[in-house]
């Protein structure tokens, strides 16, 4: 909760501590969230072994990004939905269906992109 009395500099270094506190649990509770990370470090590692162009630098850092922000809303839609309604619903089911979809739309472009980027690259070595 935001406290009146705190100065700008302040609230905004408490909600960088928010935000940090929020990015360390998502890394060690939510698997989604390891296994892309995991992910974005093997296309870090493939990215300099196939020493890759600042462009493609740039679009596979955002497709990553892009990847991670999606599973985290979608790890807050679910954890919120479960605190709402932690019984089965099919309304509840509904809504967290769709979330699913975020993460999963990200990652079909993340494939794309990265097929992209390294298929050439990949048969360049043959």
């Amino acid at each position: 909760m935001k406290n009146p009395n705190d100065s700008y500099l302040k609230g905004r270094l408490r909600s960088l501590k928010f935000a940090l506190k929020g990015m360390w649990l998502l890394i060690t509770t939510e698997d989604s969230i390891k296994a892309q990370l995991f992910i974005g470090v093997l296309a870090v590692v493939a990215g300099f072994y196939f020493d890759i162009s600042s462009t493609e630098w740039m679009l596979q850092l955002i497709i990553t990004a892009m990847v991670l922000v999606a599973e985290a809303s979608n790890t807050a839609v679910e954890k919120m939905a479960d605190f709402v309604h932690p019984d089965y619903d099919k309304k509840i089911g509904f809504i967290k269906d769709i979330a699913a979809g975020s993460p999963a739309f990200a990652a079909l472009f993340a494939v794309i992109i990265a097929a992209i980027i390294y298929v050439p690259k990949i048969l360049e070595l043959f």
